[in-house]
Protein backbone atom coordinates (compact mmCIF):
# COMPACT_ATOMS: atom_id res chain seq x y z
CA UNK A 1 0.00 0.00 0.00
CA UNK A 2 1.35 3.43 -0.97
CA UNK A 3 -1.07 5.60 1.05
CA UNK A 4 -4.55 5.79 2.59
CA UNK A 5 -6.84 8.64 3.60
CA UNK A 6 -7.90 8.77 7.25
CA UNK A 7 -10.38 11.60 7.74
CA UNK A 8 -11.91 14.01 5.33
CA UNK A 9 -13.09 17.02 7.23
CA UNK A 10 -14.39 20.13 5.56
CA UNK A 11 -11.17 22.02 6.27
CA UNK A 12 -8.53 19.26 6.37
CA UNK A 13 -7.55 16.08 4.61
CA UNK A 14 -5.42 13.63 6.56
CA UNK A 15 -3.54 10.71 5.06
CA UNK A 16 -0.80 8.22 5.81
CA UNK A 17 1.94 7.53 3.26
CA UNK A 18 4.11 4.43 3.46
CA UNK A 19 7.44 3.30 2.08
CA UNK A 20 10.07 0.67 2.66
CA UNK A 21 12.70 3.39 2.05
CA UNK A 22 12.92 7.14 2.62
CA UNK A 23 12.73 7.64 -1.14
CA UNK A 24 9.53 5.62 -1.38
CA UNK A 25 7.69 7.28 1.53
CA UNK A 26 8.54 10.78 0.23
CA UNK A 27 7.40 9.92 -3.31
CA UNK A 28 4.19 8.31 -2.03
CA UNK A 29 3.42 11.29 0.22
CA UNK A 30 3.70 13.62 -2.79
CA UNK A 31 1.57 11.33 -4.95
CA UNK A 32 -1.15 11.18 -2.28
CA UNK A 33 -1.17 14.97 -1.95
CA UNK A 34 -1.44 15.48 -5.70
CA UNK A 35 -4.31 12.99 -5.87
CA UNK A 36 -6.18 15.56 -3.74
CA UNK A 37 -4.99 18.56 -5.77
CA UNK A 38 -5.72 17.19 -9.25
CA UNK A 39 -6.89 14.26 -11.36
CA UNK A 40 -3.41 12.75 -11.04
CA UNK A 41 -4.08 9.83 -13.42
CA UNK A 42 -4.91 12.33 -16.18
CA UNK A 43 -1.80 14.48 -15.70
CA UNK A 44 0.72 13.92 -18.47
CA UNK A 45 4.33 13.82 -17.17
CA UNK A 46 5.52 15.82 -20.20
CA UNK A 47 7.51 18.58 -18.44
CA UNK A 48 10.25 17.92 -15.88
CA UNK A 49 11.50 20.19 -13.11
CA UNK A 50 14.26 19.55 -10.55
CA UNK A 51 14.02 20.68 -6.94
CA UNK A 52 16.17 20.48 -3.86
CA UNK A 53 14.98 20.69 -0.26
CA UNK A 54 16.87 20.78 3.05
CA UNK A 55 15.91 20.57 6.72
CA UNK A 56 17.32 19.87 10.18
CA UNK A 57 15.22 16.72 10.70
CA UNK A 58 13.57 14.10 8.50
CA UNK A 59 10.16 15.24 9.75
CA UNK A 60 10.95 18.82 8.73
CA UNK A 61 12.25 17.58 5.37
CA UNK A 62 8.90 15.92 4.69
CA UNK A 63 7.11 19.14 5.63
CA UNK A 64 9.44 21.24 3.41
CA UNK A 65 9.06 18.79 0.49
CA UNK A 66 5.26 18.83 0.53
CA UNK A 67 4.94 22.54 1.32
CA UNK A 68 7.49 23.30 -1.39
CA UNK A 69 5.47 21.33 -3.94
CA UNK A 70 2.33 23.28 -3.00
CA UNK A 71 4.25 26.51 -3.62
CA UNK A 72 5.49 25.20 -6.97
CA UNK A 73 1.89 24.59 -8.09
CA UNK A 74 1.10 28.24 -7.37
CA UNK A 75 4.28 29.69 -8.89
CA UNK A 76 4.80 27.41 -11.89
CA UNK A 77 1.08 26.84 -12.52
CA UNK A 78 1.64 23.10 -13.03
CA UNK A 79 0.13 19.85 -11.79
CA UNK A 80 2.50 16.94 -11.17
CA UNK A 81 1.97 13.20 -11.47
CA UNK A 82 5.44 11.63 -11.30
CA UNK A 83 7.92 12.09 -8.45
CA UNK A 84 11.45 10.72 -8.65
CA UNK A 85 13.70 11.38 -5.69
CA UNK A 86 17.20 10.58 -6.87
CA UNK A 87 19.13 11.70 -3.78
CA UNK A 88 17.92 11.62 -0.19
CA UNK A 89 19.08 11.37 3.39
CA UNK A 90 17.34 12.56 6.53
CA UNK A 91 18.21 16.23 5.93
CA UNK A 92 18.35 16.75 2.18
CA UNK A 93 16.65 15.60 -1.00
CA UNK A 94 16.89 16.20 -4.73
CA UNK A 95 13.96 15.28 -6.93
CA UNK A 96 12.67 15.36 -10.46
CA UNK A 97 8.95 15.99 -10.77
CA UNK A 98 7.01 15.61 -13.99
CA UNK A 99 3.72 17.12 -14.95
CA UNK A 100 1.95 19.57 -17.19
CA UNK A 101 0.56 23.11 -17.12
CA UNK A 102 -2.61 23.47 -15.07
CA UNK A 103 -5.85 22.82 -16.92
CA UNK A 104 -8.80 23.88 -14.73
CA UNK A 105 -10.84 20.77 -15.62
CA UNK A 106 -8.06 18.59 -14.15
CA UNK A 107 -8.09 20.41 -10.80
CA UNK A 108 -9.86 18.97 -7.77
CA UNK A 109 -9.12 20.66 -4.43
CA UNK A 110 -7.02 23.70 -3.62
CA UNK A 111 -4.54 22.72 -0.93
CA UNK A 112 -3.45 25.77 1.04
CA UNK A 113 -0.81 24.21 3.28
CA UNK A 114 0.57 21.23 5.13
CA UNK A 115 -0.33 21.65 8.80
CA UNK A 116 1.18 20.35 12.03
CA UNK A 117 -2.22 18.92 13.10
CA UNK A 118 -1.55 15.16 13.50
CA UNK A 119 1.59 15.50 11.34
CA UNK A 120 4.05 12.73 12.19
CA UNK A 121 6.98 10.94 10.57
CA UNK A 122 7.87 7.47 11.85
CA UNK A 123 10.62 4.96 11.17
CA UNK A 124 9.01 1.56 11.71
CA UNK A 125 10.39 -1.95 11.62
CA UNK A 126 8.99 -2.49 8.10
CA UNK A 127 9.89 0.96 6.75
CA UNK A 128 8.49 4.47 7.12
CA UNK A 129 5.11 6.09 7.68
CA UNK A 130 4.18 9.75 7.33
CA UNK A 131 0.89 11.09 8.65
CA UNK A 132 0.08 14.29 6.78
CA UNK A 133 -2.65 16.87 7.32
CA UNK A 134 -3.55 19.26 4.50
CA UNK A 135 -5.44 22.52 4.98
CA UNK A 136 -7.92 22.77 2.11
Amino acid sequence: MKYKFLDELKSDVIYEAYGKTLKEVFENAAEAMFSIICEIKKIKPEEQEEYEFKADTTEDLMMNWLQGLIAVVDVEQKFYSKFDIYEIDGHHLKARVNGQPIEPELGKTVVKAVTMHRFKFEHLKEGYKATVSLDI
